[in-house]
């Protein structure tokens, strides 16, 4: 038995022990927050910087699975309020933007309500459920850019068919707070902003940058495929940022970034159904 099935085994018969895990997991990531080592990206600025670098949005609503569609209603306003502590947010050289320590704890008395959440490769409910929406558009975003990604957690499930997707599989990111955070750092001299809003649709986002960047970064997907393994089907594949000159379009460089193992747990036929 795999140990990550071992330890879902365990949570589910001894919730307990799940619940202390997860308190020695926070207490532990919050001491890691007190290296004055790490400059953690903290200011914001109404001004947009000038140079955009990526714009992206995502559905708001989408299908999934059986599940109540009123969470979707509930995910949307959790966004509105978790956008409020992102939007704005300039990651200066040399700096670090983490997730959790601009949104801290999602908790009903800051006005988050019941969403989805993903916890043990299953679907519960939960206030604040729906951020990774968030998380997953500031990974795609940074992922054009020569921000280093400094944490990315994948889901070890995919749980629901693509519901009008436009961009690979395996460029979200889980987060559950505060220990499965997102993280990015800034190596390069330039410095960073996130710009995000929700609309009527979307949720929209892009990435700027107070000078005009020399090269372009583009993200492809390799080696995607559904597989079967140990009689379970698992859906997998690597996402590579490429450099590229913006003179000739030439590919300076490659770098992978993520490789994706996720259990698969619908049918594979609904996602033909939905590509066709």
């Amino acid at each position: 038995m795999k140990r990550q099935e071992l330890k879902h085994r365990i949570g589910k018969r001894f919730p307990f022990l799940y619940q202390l895990r997860v308190k020695q997991l926070i207490l532990k990531r919050r001491i890691k927050n007190l290296d004055p080592r790490i400059r953690y990206a903290a200011r914001r600025e109404e001004r947009t910087l000038p140079f955009s670098v990526k714009k992206h949005k995502s559905i708001l609503r989408r299908v999934l699975g059986n599940t109540d569609p009123i969470l979707q209603e509930n995910k949307i306003v959790n966004l509105q309020i978790a956008i409020g502590h992102v939007d704005g947010i300039v990651i200066g050289p040399g700096e670090t933007f983490s997730f959790w320590q601009r949104i801290g704890l999602p908790s009903r008395e800051k006005g988050y309500i019941e969403g989805l959440m993903l916890s043990h490769g299953e679907v519960r409910v939960g206030p604040g459920g729906g951020l990774c929406q968030l998380a997953n558009m500031l990974y795609w975003l940074a992922l054009h850019t020569p921000l280093a990604i400094k944490e990315r957690h994948h889901h070890s499930f995919d749980l629901f068919p693509d519901d009008r997707r436009v961009i690979p599989f395996g460029t979200g990111t889980s987060v559950f707070y505060n220990y499965v955070d997102l993280q990015f750092y800034n190596p390069t001299s330039h410095s960073f902003q996130f710009r995000l809003q929700v609309t009527a649709e979307y949720l929209e986002g892009s990435i700027h940058c107070e000078s005009e960047l020399p090269l372009v970064y583009k993200v492809k997907e390799k080696n995607h495929a559904f597989y079967e393994r140990d009689e379970k089907w698992y859906r997998g594949n690597e996402i590579w940022r490429q450099t590229v000159s913006k003179e000739d379009g030439a590919i300076l460089t490659e770098e992978l970034m993520n490789v994706n193992h996720a259990e698969v747990k619908y049918s594979r036929s609904d996602n033909a159904k939905e590509s066709s």
